[in-house]
């Protein structure tokens, strides 16, 4: 095993969180030069300052310390066609650590050779922002249940009402989670610490702490018919795309809750639209959309039952530490010979 392990930060790193990966792991040495990537516009912009440009130095000198390194922290300037010529400009290069849970599509769109992705391993992300998500994902059934809308709408007009308005209870539901993975199984901790009723859907078939039922991939329509909430948390692959279409929201009942904290293609738009307009969804909270930024045409921005948030859910300032610190545990697995966590599959890129 090597000695020591050079590693290329691709992206923008806080002082302190590269300071946590060298105390966890010192026989990292880091390779990082603030300068040379787009400084962040908040803790944990990966992507940084849109308009951030390299003079043809600046640019000579990243692709240099890319060259030099072993491994890569961050998807350089976060580009799949970036990442394509580092790992084709330096064969010494075994490992590529995104900064995102999802990073597999961009690794997907670098187009990288079967050879190269057996020489160069990618990990991901994943987990890291799972008790974010974890809490959106509350909050939107919670905005859903306690009719968030409509108390605003009322607070606006100043009125009180003649009656006393009732409200769903999560104690009282029971909530269907679109994916068990490391998302997914906050969720459903969360959701079963407030006393809901938590199912979850399997391709497996392992049982899942805090999940009541397993609802296999194939049944998912049928369970939608049995329940008070839908949280998605799935990646975006092939095999999600529109999976929450029109078959599972056309069963769903009356004022079901749909809350997408996972990726915006998981869910048909047009079908959720329709569900909306017919009653079968009654509210709908979307971290995520199918397009993003999310046009300003579409008529989810202005729909009375649905609330937007721009895939700012899984942000917080412990973020860049968290990732530092995976990064930092893999390392260690990495130099110590062990398998590394979070393998991001060459088949389905996630």
């Amino acid at each position: 095993m090597p000695e020591s392990l050079k590693v290329a930060v691709a992206v923008s790193l806080d002082d302190a969180s590269a300071d946590r990966i060298r105390e966890l792991e010192p026989r990292v040495e880091l390779l990082r030069d603030p300068s040379l990537t787009a400084p962040w516009r908040w803790d944990g912009d990966w992507e940084g300052e849109p308009g951030f440009e390299r003079t043809p130095e600046q640019q000579e000198a990243f692709d240099a310390l890319l060259a030099d390194a072993d491994a890569i922290f961050g998807i350089p300037d976060v580009s799949p066609a970036a990442l394509a010529r580092a790992v084709r400009a330096n064969e010494r290069l075994r490992w590529v650590h995104t900064t995102a849970a999802g990073g597999g599509g961009q690794v997907k769109k670098a187009e990288l050779t079967e050879a190269e992705l057996e020489r160069v391993v990618v990990t991901t992300s994943a987990g890291m922002h799972a008790s974010t998500l974890a809490e959106w994902a509350v909050f939107g059934v919670l905005a859903g249940a306690k009719d968030l809308r409509q108390l605003e709408a009322d607070q606006a007009e100043r009125h009180w009402g003649t009656g006393r308005r009732l409200m769903r209870h999560v104690s009282e539901m029971t909530v269907l989670v679109v994916g068990l993975g490391g998302i997914g199984k906050v969720v459903a901790e969360r959701f079963a610490g407030l006393g809901a009723t938590v199912w979850g859907t399997t391709r497996s078939g392992e049982p899942v702490d805090h999940v009541d039922r397993l609802v296999p991939i194939d049944e998912l329509a049928a369970a939608a018919a049995e329940v008070d909430a839908i949280v998605v948390t799935l990646p975006g692959t092939e095999r999600t795309e529109g999976l929450v279409g029109a078959e599972v929201l056309g069963a769903a009942r009356p004022d079901t809750i749909l809350v997408n904290v996972g990726r915006g293609t998981v869910v048909d738009e047009p079908a959720l639209l329709d569900a909306l307009d017919a009653g079968r969804i009654g509210f709908a909270a979307l971290d995520v959309t199918a397009v993003e930024p999310l046009p300003a045409e579409s008529r989810l921005w202005a729909h009375p039952s649905v609330l937007i948030s721009p895939h700012t859910a899984a942000l917080s300032r412990q973020e860049p530490r968290r990732i530092a610190e995976l990064f930092a545990a893999n390392a260690t697995r990495l130099l110590d010979g062990e398998p590394l966590q979070n393998v991001m599959s060459t088949k389905e890129f996630y």
